[in-house]
């Protein structure tokens, strides 16, 4: 069996102001994925900025980062076999329209800005995520 990956969630303001947090982190965890650490914050947009930098050339960056910052977010490392191919299958498609049934994104994402969750994209950035949140 191979060892257990880390990845980076993030329950982003919608989801939060929506009371889903819970309902979030059921998924997960019914799907093999354990939450080793989470924490309720609010970041600036600078830190946003920060997060967000690999986008920085894209033309929605700016609002990522006013959207990110908007209100608390529920950052959370999550743990398991292959931990951020599995997230980003949970979490389903960028747009909520385009995502699979039963996915975080088709059943609680208001819109492609809007939808509900972050997961890091591969293991490197997950690693990078983790420590931008969990740094000690």
């Amino acid at each position: 069996m191979s060892e257990a990956e880390q990845t980076l969630s993030i329950i982003k303001p919608d989801a939060v102001e929506r009371n889903l947090t819970e309902k979030i982190k059921d998924i997960f965890t019914q799907n093999n994925l354990k939450i080793k650490d989470s924490k309720k914050i609010h970041i600036t947009k600078d830190e946003a900025a920060e997060f967000y930098k690999v986008h920085q050339a894209k033309p929605f960056y700016n609002e990522l980062c006013s959207y990110l910052s908007s209100g608390p977010i529920v950052a959370m490392i999550l743990e398991g076999k292959d931990a951020v191919i599995l997230n980003r299958k949970i979490m389903g498609a960028t747009d909520p329209k385009n995502a699979e049934d039963n996915t975080i994104r088709k059943l609680f994402g208001i819109s492609i800005d809007k939808n509900s969750v972050h997961g890091s994209d591969s293991a490197e950035n997950a690693k990078k995520e983790i420590d931008f949140f969990f740094k000690n």
